[in-house]
């Protein structure tokens, strides 16, 4: 096993973190403001994937175009998904939350069988997207490269984004203490609004790049990314935005180490570890690596 193979391991690690880390963060900020796990996150991703696959198809947009579209879908998907399931649940019990996500989880993807089928779509970017990058030992796709870079200017807008503008200090304020936030004369509602939004908007981002690295998409696919974005989070402290961005790097890299540098026998067991990371983690440090212990909202 040579250094080029590690590195090209390294570089997959990287990849596969980045679009992990942009599903984290949505999980991590809506947590951080409502206290919320929506786990009709995931499915965002689904649909941005398809989204992508039916603007390159009919439209036949650029790629710079359909990117921004698929993103303001993504918010919009966040915006409807906020305002008619969970605002009007908004001081229930956590676990009514909890399954209000997980009935939207499913009713999304039921959706996605009936209207799209459940069988897979092949999924291919411009054919200039698949040309070889060769960086000394490691080789890259050039869809390889947009995603890392992608991925890196997305969170670096978010967290100017979060602490640089009024915005970014609402929602800080709200994550805070939400009462206290509403008596200085912040719009919760349009606070919550906008980080469902935005959360939703780089979740939709990571279903287009998710399709173009794997080449296939299906109503379905949001399941498995949306689950180890959780896990990612939760291990970089949910509730953190850079928490959540360490914690996606370290279960991407994690992962692909795993199944490439250990006998093909045990690559069926990558799931097993990513939850087997996420147990030795909270044994360790029950609030994540950045995380730190925030009660319940009232």
């Amino acid at each position: 096993m040579d250094f080029g193979y590690i590195a090209q391991q390294l570089a997959n690690g990287l990849i596969l973190g980045s679009m992990y880390a942009l599903v984290a963060i949505g999980f991590s900020m809506i947590y951080g403001i409502v206290r919320l796990i929506n786990f009709a996150h995931g499915d965002i991703v689904m649909i941005g994937a398809f989204t992508t696959l039916v603007l390159m198809e009919t439209a036949g947009l650029p790629f710079p175009l359909v990117a921004f579209f698929v993103l303001l879908t993504g918010c919009g998907m966040g915006i409807l998904i906020e305002r008619i399931s969970f605002r009007p649940m908004r001081g229930a019990p956590q676990v009514t939350g909890f399954i209000a996500s997980l009935g939207i989880s499913i009713m999304l993807q039921n959706l996605g069988i009936l209207t799209l089928s459940a069988q897979p779509r092949n999924f291919s970017f411009p054919s200039y997207m698949q040309r070889i990058l060769n960086l000394g030992p490691v080789s890259f796709r050039v869809v390889d490269v947009v995603i890392i870079l992608t991925a890196f200017f997305l969170m670096v807008a978010l967290i100017f984004l979060v602490q640089k503008t009024k915005l970014g200090i609402a929602m800080r304020a709200t994550a805070e203490n939400i009462d206290v936030a509403r008596l200085m004369g912040i719009d919760i509602n349009k606070t919550i609004m906008a980080t469902f939004a935005i959360g939703s908007g780089l979740a939709a981002i990571a279903g287009l790049m998710w399709g173009g690295k794997f080449g296939q998409i299906d109503p379905l696919m949001g399941y498995v990314p949306g689950l180890k974005s959780f896990v990612a989070a939760v291990i970089g402290g949910v509730g953190s935005i850079p928490g959540a961005i360490l914690g996606a790097f370290i279960l991407g890299l994690s992962e692909v180490l795993f199944v490439g540098l250990l006998p093909p026998i045990y690559s069926s067991y990558r799931d097993a570890f990513v939850f087997g990371v996420l147990i030795i983690i909270l044994i360790a440090m029950p609030n994540g690596l950045l995380g730190k212990d925030i009660g319940d909202k009232a």
